[in-house]
């Protein structure tokens, strides 16, 4: 597989699912550029628009990484809607925990819950295809839905808040406790631990030792035996560091933008990673750029059954379309006839 590629693959894919898409909203007779217009409005087309979008990358960035990370190593996970969930579990816990410690030293512990427990909820779905041959994509489905059962257990037991009445929620955080904002935005501070994790993880994959085992795991697992790596420790830990971002944007989510555990824990971020990942390529870097695009696909929804009374699921439609090309355009990688990639192999 050639560098270009990797850019050209993707793209192309991507313009054939909004292609689609235009077919389908022309035959709701509803004109797709108009479309695409208000998309670009909504989600790019001022600082408030960008300010949505930012606010839906936050969560993506991590989401995305959740996927990435395993997918180096040559497990695909899918299980990050609940890695989301029991972090923001854990950090609404530890945070209620910790009231009387400085904000500081609440927030840390936090995020370190919310790792832990994001952390373990994947890696258990490594483990269980490494080790007994379950599928990661199965596995990880499941316990997408025993997390939301976990949540809703916890939210309208344990730490249910009595005033939460018919919307039942876990107490709040108060707010010297919680993450805060950009001045003058309504962007929270969550957006740096998306760039900076992305940032330490191509670190970690393409600058060190163990990023380049976990990628011969990811391309040869039998040979990376014979070489002598530990190959599922490097797996586990793949998926443990995968589950630890999505950990976090759990975290994010109740300290930033919740306040409090709910069911908007169970906000559909973590499927969407999924897409975010593949788009990407799995690479950390393309994580970012990829995870602002589709924040500004999610902050449309609304715009669209204004202007053009599409439904509001529109958007999923639009995202399910685009990750069904994605998939499909797997087929093409290595039977592209570019000319410039026969001048350099002439040459060489």
């Amino acid at each position: 597989m050639n560098r270009a590629e990797t850019i050209l693959v993707p793209l192309g894919a991507m313009l054939a699912g909004m292609l689609v898409f235009g077919l389908f909203c022309a035959a709701l007779g509803v004109n797709p550029l108009l479309v695409y217009a208000s998309i670009y409005k909504a989600g790019f087309g001022s600082w408030y628009s960008w300010q949505n979008t930012l606010v839906r990358a936050s969560p993506l960035l991590l989401c995305g990484l959740c996927t990435s990370i395993p997918a180096r190593a040559g497990i695909i996970v899918i299980g990050n809607e609940g890695a989301v969930i029991v972090g923001g579990l854990g950090a609404i816990i530890a945070g209620l925990a910790t009231l009387s410690l400085s904000p500081a030293i609440s927030l840390t512990m936090m995020a370190l819950a919310a790792m832990l427990c994001g952390g373990f909820w994947i890696a258990c779905s490594v483990a269980l295809q490494h080790y007994r041959g379950v599928s990661a994509v199965i596995s990880g489905l499941l316990l997408n839905y025993l997390a939301i059962a976990l949540m809703n257990q916890l939210v309208e037991g344990t730490l249910r808040d009595p005033s939460s009445l018919n919307n039942p929620a876990s107490y709040p955080l108060p707010p010297d406790h919680r993450i805060a904002y950009f001045a003058g935005s309504h962007v929270h501070y969550g957006l740096l631990f998306g760039l900076i994790a992305c940032a330490a993880v191509w670190f970690l994959i393409d600058r060190t030792t163990f990023g380049f085992a976990m990628k011969i795991c990811g391309g040869n697992a039998r040979a990376a035996r014979l070489a002598g790596l530990p190959v599922g420790k490097l797996v586990v830990i793949a998926g443990f560091l995968g589950g630890a971002c999505a950990g976090v944007a759990g975290m994010v989510e109740v300290a930033a933008v919740h306040g409090r555990a709910n069911e908007s824990l169970n906000a559909g971020y973590g499927y969407v990673g999924i897409l975010v990942a593949f788009l990407s390529r799995h690479n950390p870097l393309g994580v970012i750029l990829v995870s602002l695009l589709v924040g500004g696909l999610l902050a449309s929804g609304g715009m669209l059954q204004r202007a053009h009374e599409l439904p509001d699921a529109t958007i999923s439609d639009l995202q399910g379309i685009l990750f069904l090309f994605i998939l499909l355009s797997d087929t093409v990688y290595g039977r592209l006839r570019l000319p410039w990639a026969k001048t350099h192999a002439a040459a060489a």
